[in-house]
This record gives structure tokens, sequence and C-alpha cells, in this order.
């Protein structure tokens, strides 16, 4: 049987780009039972307010909303327990002390598959107070008018 080959994106969190500057990404496994598996493959993600805590050495995804499989029966679970993430245990001790020491927090920023697989891109990440916000808002709306202004030049 073949595999299938590259990328598939199915989510990404866009309120962590908002919130927060994003200084390293990582990649990670998930551990999923078959329904979510399913679930996710129709679309039915929600990483909104989702976070990442490191728990006895182990790496769980907190707040991941897996929407229950319509045409699963008992074997749903629940959408919002925390899933374990995959990753090796030197990673896992490396970012565990990065978040406790710097202040830092991991946020998932995108769920995808790999190669059949799915991934979960976590990002370290610092947050962003009010007045960064305004000047990633304001930077946005210059780049917007400078392309909007060459678009009717090249016109």
């Amino acid at each position: 049987m073949a595999r299938v080959q590259g990328i598939k994106q199915i989510a990404q969190n866009r309120k962590a780009f908002h919130d927060y500057f994003v200084l390293e990404r990582y990649e990670a496994g998930i551990e999923l039972f078959g329904t979510e598996v399913k679930s996710i493959r129709a679309g039915t993600v929600n990483l909104k307010d989702s976070f990442c805590t490191v728990k006895d050495g182990e790496l769980f995804a907190r707040g991941l909303h897996i929407s229950p499989y319509e045409k699963g029966n008992i074997f749903n679970r629940d959408p919002m327990r925390p899933k374990r993430l995959l990753m090796h245990k030197r990673e896992i001790n490396r970012l565990n002390a990065r978040v406790m020491q710097d202040g830092v927090a991991l946020i998932p920023l995108s769920l995808y598959f790999k190669d059949g697989r799915v991934k979960l891109e976590l990002g370290l990440c610092k947050g962003k107070k009010l007045y960064d916000k305004r000047a990633s808002a304001s930077e946005r709306d210059a780049k917007r008018e400078m392309d909007r202004a060459m678009k009717q030049r090249g016109e």
C-alpha cells in the first residue's frame, strides 16, 4: 500500500500570531485515537486558546478541541481531553527548562498531515503587550497601503 507523501495543512492558530512573538518552532507527533483522526480528516479541529504543559516528563496539549466524529458511537473520546505529544525526552526537558526559566509559553501553531501522520507545530512564544499589537497592526496596514499603491502604478 503506497503512503501519501507531502504536507497537508489542517488547522492554524491565527490568534497565537496575534497574541505572541514566536521565538522558535518545533514539530511533534500527537497521540490520537481512530475516531479523532477521522474527525481531523473532516477538518473539525480548533486550536484557539490551546497551550502545552509538561507533566512528569511528558508533553501534553491542553485546550485542543477535536469535535466528536459524527459517525462514531461509543468510541468517541472527550473533545477537550489532554492529548499527549510525542517528542524526544531530551527535547521535552530542554523546552521545559526554557518555559520555567524565561517566562515563555508553548503554544500549538498549526496541525497538519505529514506523510499520512498527524503532526503538531509548537511555538516557543513570548507574549505581546498591547503596544506591540498596535505596532504590528500599523505595520500590516502600511504594507497593505504600499501594495495597493504598487498595484495601481503597475496597471
